[in-house]
């Protein structure tokens, strides 16, 4: 496909949204910016687009003022409100008067936050004011000449002497891997087209159709092996609709899928375990990315589903240094703090602390399922032997009689434990299901569960760039 970039300079910002929209009605073109409003499919959104052709795209006191006023008339409508980037941040001639401008973006964007989706598409620079406009909303789509930076390779090189380009700065491979941009497209028309699925998503979130509950078995796809490693996507795909999951930030704490998707017609969150990264560890960087995602589905009214295969926290100094303590608490926080339906179903094992965080009964689920042979305890029953015995296992010299003692003392500390069982008898675990009925239960269960049809259970939480 051929960028957009290629269309007759004066009319580039309405041909984007044009592309993006379905009957577009330009309702202003303010010094920089066109502002319009139409259709999605069925769901009617407002839109904005800077224009690269008026001092490239910089933001003036008249532009930022559409933009505020759009977005908080978006808020009033109730409808979702898209913006296309290509801006290289505030005006200079403008000086403090520009800034302010700025600010009064950012100031109306926070306040549609949790209220209405807002959605980010940059195909182009989008540097100071225009990078963190983008990064005040839910979601920001990067087309392949998209830029995000805080200022460009000049002003870098001249006070740090790093000689870098703007690619480097703030491009596709970059972003995707820092976590600030969430879908990297393959042209600027697949950046618009992945804005159109993501507000199909979120303005038009459907219902559970109990009649569309059979799917393949995903058991297929997971080795019964707990320490050989799969990708959970396949998972993922095999539960939901088909062809409906759109991941987002993929390339960034990739030992944790979050994403979007219908499940029997209804739009759900999902947070899973990815057991090909990092054995599907739960570790500092995860928790911004999930924490942060399942506050957002909260604010959205968007029911949340967990697939778990989770062997613990990555331990380590680094993870130490990195703050996993904080940054794994704001996924705690997350979870606890929401409304909205929440179904867990445990694949193959959830240890420890991780147990916890990955959408634990005692957190709010409501409804914990776990596959048959599921293991489920504070650590897997080898490394717990390793810990309660340590003594007794050293004492032993011979290498073979040592890995006897492990497996008979690990069978004693699970039958004491009880794993599995003693979830259920505690009330951890509501159910064992067998693989090929999880797509069934779950559409069973998030049919009966209050508000899950009419997006009813919604949080309040705002959506903060964590």
């Amino acid at each position: 496909m051929t960028s957009l970039l290629s269309a007759p300079p004066a009319a580039q910002a309405r041909h984007r949204l044009e592309v993006l929209l379905d009957d577009l009605v330009v309702l202003e073109h303010a010094d920089g910016v066109v502002v319009g409003r139409g259709k999605v499919g069925g769901t009617e959104i407002l839109a904005f687009a800077t224009d690269a052709t008026v001092q490239g795209g910089a933001l003036g006191g008249e532009s930022c003022r559409a933009i505020a006023a759009v977005t908080d008339r978006a808020v009033e409508l109730g409808l979702p409100i898209v913006g296309i980037w290509h801006s290289g941040g505030a005006r200079l001639r403008e000086g403090a008067g520009g800034l302010d401008a700025v600010a009064r973006v950012f100031s109306a964007q926070v306040r549609a936050s949790g209220r209405v989706p807002q959605i980010s598409v940059v195909l182009g620079p989008a540097a100071g004011g225009a990078a963190y406009g983008p990064a005040l909303t839910d979601v920001i789509v990067l087309g392949p000449q998209g830029r995000v930076l805080v200022t460009g390779p000049d002003v870098v090189r001249k006070v740090t002497g790093q000689d870098v380009d703007a690619e480097r700065l703030g491009g596709p491979d970059t972003h995707s891997r820092s976590g600030v941009v969430h879908v990297v497209a393959s042209s600027d028309t697949d950046a618009l087209h992945r804005a159109r699925l993501l507000v199909d998503l979120l303005g038009r979130q459907g219902q559970v159709d109990l009649r569309r509950s059979a799917g393949p078995d995903p058991a297929a796809v997971v080795p019964s092996e707990h320490r050989l490693s799969y990708d959970m996507t396949a998972v993922v795909d095999a539960v939901l609709d088909e062809g409906t999951f759109l991941e987002l930030q993929p390339g960034w704490a990739p030992n944790v899928i979050t994403g979007l998707g219908r499940l029997a017609g209804r739009t759900v969150g999902v947070v899973a375990n990815n057991p090909v990264r990092l054995a599907g560890c739960l570790d500092a960087a995860s928790g911004d990315k999930s924490g942060r995602f399942v506050q957002w589905c909260d604010a959205h009214g968007v029911p949340l589903v967990f697939l778990v295969d989770v062997p613990g926290y990555l331990p380590g100094v680094e993870q130490e240094d990195d703050a996993v303590v904080r940054r794994g608490a704001k996924l705690l926080h997350a979870y606890a703090a929401c409304v909205v339906p929440r179904l867990t179903v445990v694949l193959r094992k959830s240890f420890g602390g991780a147990f916890i965080a990955m959408g634990s009964r005692g957190l709010g689920a409501d409804a914990v399922l776990a596959w048959p042979g599921a293991a489920v305890d504070v650590m897997g029953a080898v490394a717990a032997i390793e810990v309660l015995h340590k003594r007794e296992l050293a004492a032993e010299p011979d290498p073979q009689r040592r890995a006897d003692l492990v497996l008979r003392l690990s069978a004693a500390h699970e039958a004491t434990t009880g794993g599995l069982a003693a979830a259920l008898n505690c009330g951890a675990v509501d159910e064992v299901v067998e693989p090929r009925d999880t797509r069934r239960r779950l559409v069973e269960v998030l049919a009966s569960l209050s508000g899950s049809e009419t997006g009813e259970r919604r949080g309040t939480h705002r959506n903060p760039p964590l």
